[in-house]
This record gives C-alpha cells, sequence and structure tokens, in this order.
C-alpha cells in the first residue's frame, strides 16, 4: 500500500532534532524524501536558555530518514540568511527532483517581560520565527509555481499565535505575525493550488520547553525553577488532562496537511494544542 506523501519532496527548516526531525520522519515513513536544514550553532540570546541544534544532531536525523529507505539531502543554514537558505534549497531541489511540502519550523524561544528585552533579543526572535518563515516560503514558492503541480506549505506556530502568553511577548508577537502571512500568501498561492497553513501546538516535549528558562514562566521569581514546580502551570495551559503534547502529534498534523487528504485545506490555523485556546 502507497504511502500518504509517495513520491513527493518535503523541505524542512530545524530538522537536526525536536519537532523538526519528528517532521521529517513521519513523512519519510510515509514515502516523501527530505531536504533537511538547521542553522547547526547557538544564537547568542537563546544560549543562556538553551543550546540548539548541532551537526551531529542533523547527521543523525539523515541517518534516520536514510534508515527508512528513503533520500535526504541536508545541509547547514540559518533561515535568517536567505542567500544560503535558497543555496540549499536549490540543491535538494537538484538531487530529489522537486519539492511539494515545505514546513517552516526553524524557531527559538527566550523569555521576559515585554519592556525587559533587550533588542537583541527582539530582533533574533523576529528575525528567525518571522521573517525566517517568510524566507522558507520565498525560497521555495517560485519552484512550487513553476512545477505546476500545487503543493502544501505549512508554518510552525504557536498557541501563543492565536492568544497572548506572559513572558514571551516577542514569540507571540512573531507567531501572530506568521499567522497573517499564511492568511495572506494563501490567496496569492490559492490559483497555483498552493496550499498555505499554520499548525498552532500547545507545549511540546522538546528542549525548548524543557529548559530554566519556560519553568521560570511558571514560577516566576523563584531562583531555582524546576520542572516539578512548573508542572501545575504546564498543566493549566490545557483543557485536556497533560502538561505537553509530543512532536509526533505535531508530526501528525504535517502528514495530514502535506497528503492530498487536505487538499481542500488552506487558510487554516489548525490547533494541535489540548484544548489550550478554548480555555
Amino acid at each position: 500500500m502507497a504511502g500518504r506523501v509517495e513520491g513527493k519532496v518535503a523541505f524542512i527548516t530545524g530538522a537536526a532534532r525536536g519537532q523538526g526531525r519528528s517532521h521529517a520522519l513521519r513523512l519519510a515513513e510515509e514515502g516523501a524524501d527530505i531536504i533537511a536544514v538547521d542553522i547547526c550553532e547557538n544564537i547568542d540570546s537563546v544560549t543562556p536558555y538553551y543550546p540548539l541544534a548541532t551537526e551531529d544532531e542533523l547527521k543523525e536525523t539523515v541517518r534516520l530518514v536514510e534508515a527508512l529507505d528513503r533520500r535526504i539531502v541536508a545541509h547547514r543554514a540559518d533561515v535568517r540568511d536567505r542567500a544560503a537558505l535558497q543555496r540549499a534549497f536549490d540543491d535538494g531541489v537538484a538531487q530529489l527532483g522537486g519539492v511539494d511540502i515545505v514546513v517552516a519550523n526553524a524557531g527559538i524561544a527566550t523569555y521576559g517581560r515585554s519592556w525587559e528585552f533587550t533588542a537583541e533579543q527582539w530582533r533574533d526572535m523576529i528575525d528567525v520565527n518571522l521573517t525566517g518563515v517568510f524566507n522558507t516560503a520565498v525560497v521555495a514558492i517560485p519552484t512550487m509555481i513553476e512545477q505546476g503541480r500545487g503543493g502544501s506549505i505549512m508554518f510552525t506556530s504557536s498557541i501563543g499565535g492565536l492568544k497572548g502568553i506572559q513572558q514571551v511577548a516577542h514569540y507571540v508577537a512573531a507567531k501572530h505575525g506568521i499567522v497573517g502571512l499564511m492568511r495572506t500568501m494563501a490567496n496569492e498561492l490559492g490559483p497555483h493550488s498552493i496550499r498555505v497553513n499554520t499548525i498552532h501546538p500547545t507545549n511540546v516535549d522538546t528542549i525548548m520547553i524543557q529548559n530554566p528558562g519556560t519553568y521560570g514562566m511558571f514560577s516566576p521569581g523563584d531562583p531555582e525553577p524546576s520542572q516539578e514546580k512548573a508542572m501545575p502551570g504546564f498543566m493549566s495551559l490545557n483543557t485536556l488532562p497533560v502538561p505537553w503534547v509530543e512532536s509526533i502529534d505535531i508530526s501528525n498534523a504535517v502528514l495530514f496537511l502535506g497528503s492530498d487528504e487536505a487538499r481542500y485545506v488552506t487558510g487554516v490555523t489548525f490547533p494541535v494544542d489540548a484544548g489550550a485556546y478554548v480555555k
């Protein structure tokens, strides 16, 4: 039985670990080949909270996809650098024969009260989480149009792209921004049968939430925040009785939206949020 995305090629940013790796593997399981990109180096404003992915982690994504008997082209590239991202994308397309699915997944998180963010923190957040998403779409769209076979573009937003969340105003601003971008691109690209949607997770069990910065959001003022202390806050965010969801839960949404099963789904804010938005 053919896979749900058999014969398709997916371009995924932030693919070295976490949600990005999970998306690559889930799509590969269902027949897609992968163009994988990750920065594989730290960003100074983020490292006080958690380290970013490494080149070894990207190599592990390659190994895991190849173990599924799918092809993968992986490059180090910063989504803030459109020229580098274009080179990585073009090489992947040349080797794999086109692109059908784009997942703008790369993102960062830092924490603090809105009026206390440094200029660097604000700039890095907007550059990665908003401009980086824009760049990811822009490098792929001309090829998708030229191919004439339609496709699916997805932006990883957040529950913070639908409502305000304290301590992450810059993140919320960026995640709201890509919703506006998605809605506009959905209209612009509809005549080309290219669908554009955003996905809105609640907290996902990756290093982006499993760090002292996130724990401190839920226990403000505590000099030694911990997961245990933060757990009531994690639980309070969702309607369903879970503190977070898993990467595979988001990957299943990516698979659906990237497949022909969602051929008429575009311009949608798609929550995978354990009921966080309705709470």
